[in-house]
């Protein structure tokens, strides 16, 4: 099957990251290094590249082995592949040296249109699901262990699903009768039969399989880090673009970037707003996908991008 990813919101993370002070400015374009945080199909890494000056460099991240696979077969001296998370970055980059970092977050369109990852409740497959193929637990073989109730609180707590103790409690019955499920299309089928009502327009199973998803591959905690390191390599006057697809991901990079954008000082303290100590982030803006985007592809369509820009002067 040949699949492509169209990355979401192309344009405008592009226009974001190099748009600002550090890359704007003709004096400061030497040795620039941009990281974007996650290779999927290249999209965004071959864009930047595209704009970025010859003694610039890229460090892209991903944890998908087929994602280093197409990375490798860019020809571009300026480029560092890396198979590993983005939480990680601050091994391979010093503090206050990076001029831009994008996050573009969720899965890529061939993870889940290809069967085999097991990412897809529309395509029989192994019940995988995890991004790095080379470590960690399938989603099989967790719910082939897992105690009802922590399926339950994962089903509930990433996937926001009414259902998750009916879901859970259906999985474990199916586990104690020998038919644990194993496949992609066995758990669609378990979910279905327990979900009774759902969102027009969404299958049954769509928010059992994104808590899954999300949990085998550590999704949150890794955008938790991230945002941290981020906030620690960016020079000041550097940006921060992040693409987030649901409400999990977007409430925290929401709350980050406003807890960093902000100085909190005691109620009572008398303190004048210009001795107040400057804030880490400012932050610049929101974007959402234009209508004309989400027809041409319809996965951009929950997509948000926020942007932040390290405050000059300031140390994180």
């Amino acid at each position: 099957m040949n699949i492509t990813h169209r990355p979401v919101l192309l344009a405008e993370a592009v226009t974001a990251l190099i748009s600002g002070p550090l890359i704007c400015n003709s004096s400061t374009s030497k040795n620039l290094l941009l990281i974007d945080g996650t290779f999927g199909r290249g999209g965004h890494t071959q864009a930047l590249l595209d704009k970025l000056p010859s003694n610039a460099r890229m460090i892209s991240f991903d944890k998908d082995l087929d994602a280093i696979a197409v990375a490798q077969t860019i020809n571009d001296q300026r480029l560092q592949i890396v198979h590993n998370s983005f939480a990680q970055m601050d091994q391979y980059a010093e503090p206050e040296s990076v001029d831009g970092i994008l996050l573009d977050l969720g899965i890529s369109s061939p993870q889940v249109d290809e069967a085999h990852r097991g990412f897809s409740f529309r395509r029989e497959g192994p019940l995988d699901m995890r991004m790095n193929t080379d470590q960690g637990l399938t989603a099989a073989a967790w719910l082939e262990q897992a105690p009802q109730e922590e399926i339950a609180r994962v089903i509930k707590t990433y996937g926001e699903e009414r259902f998750a103790s009916q879901i859970a409690k259906a999985i474990v019955n199916k586990r104690e009768e020998g038919l644990s499920p194993k496949t992609t299309l066995q758990l669609a089928a378990l979910v279905a039969s327990v979900v009774r009502t759902r969102e027009v327009g969404q299958d049954p199973a769509t928010r059992t399989f994104q808590a899954l998803r999300i949990f085998i591959n550590r999704e949150l905690e890794d955008l938790e880090l991230g945002l941290k390191a981020a906030l620690k390599l960016l020079k000041p006057g550097a940006r921060l673009v992040v693409i987030s697809f649901h409400s999990l991901e977007d409430r925290i990079v929401k709350q980050f970037l406003q807890a960093h954008s902000k100085v909190e000082i005691p109620r009572g303290l008398p303190v004048r707003e210009k001795d107040l100590p400057a804030s880490a982030l400012e932050v610049i803006g929101r974007t959402k996908p234009s209508d004309q985007e989400v027809q041409e592809n319809s996965r951009a369509r929950s997509a948000i991008m926020r942007v932040a820009e390290k405050r000059l002067g300031v140390m994180a």
